[in-house]
């Protein structure tokens, strides 16, 4: 028997609890860090545009000039969760 630890996307601590499951059944995750930012994750979600990973491009691709549709069709995605996205960083950047 092998134990993974799971890290947290955010902050990439390895002090993470089981928070419960999704309507899905899939597992839960609670990071324990204060200063994370982060509630709660799941490691494999079922739609890419949830992980950290597809939402850090999102905002590279529209630094990089690339158009909502040309984001949305590389990185297999709706044009609407695009936009979402970057609304989301555009209202968390201005009210800083």
């Amino acid at each position: 028997m092998i134990l993974e630890p799971i890290h947290c996307p955010r902050c990439d601590e390895i002090e993470v609890i089981k928070h419960g499951k999704t309507a899905q059944g899939k597992q839960r995750y609670r990071c324990q860090q204060l200063e994370c930012e982060r509630g709660t994750f799941i490691c494999d979600y079922s739609y890419a545009a949830y992980s950290l990973q597809v939402q850090q491009q999102i905002g590279e691709m529209a630094i990089n000039g690339s158009g909502i549709r040309d984001t949305a069709r590389v990185l297999g995605i709706s044009p609407t969760t695009v936009i979402e996205n970057l609304k989301k960083k555009f209202q968390v950047a201005s009210s800083e």
